[in-house]
């Protein structure tokens, strides 16, 4: 079994939110608004795993939700 590393699960995650937002046409300012932020850097940051920020469980969820896909996608 391939060892799991949780830095690149974390750059993954970014890179798929990064591709569903963008599908549904949505900016990172966008989201941010969506998620109840009133910055652009939660999102901005995450989505790059800059300086070892990543979305949290709840943010996935909330994401999935907003996005209309399955949080699997997300995590994929």
């Amino acid at each position: 079994m391939e060892e799991l590393n949780l830095e690149e699960i974390h750059k993954k995650i970014g890179l798929n939110v990064a591709k569903y937002r963008k599908e549904k046409g949505l900016s990172q300012l966008d989201l941010s608004l969506k998620l109840g932020h009133k910055s652009v850097s939660i999102v901005a940051s995450a989505e790059r795993y800059y300086k070892g920020k990543h979305f949290n469980i709840n943010h996935l969820f909330q994401i999935a939700n907003i996005l209309e896909i399955d949080i699997c996608k997300l995590i994929k």
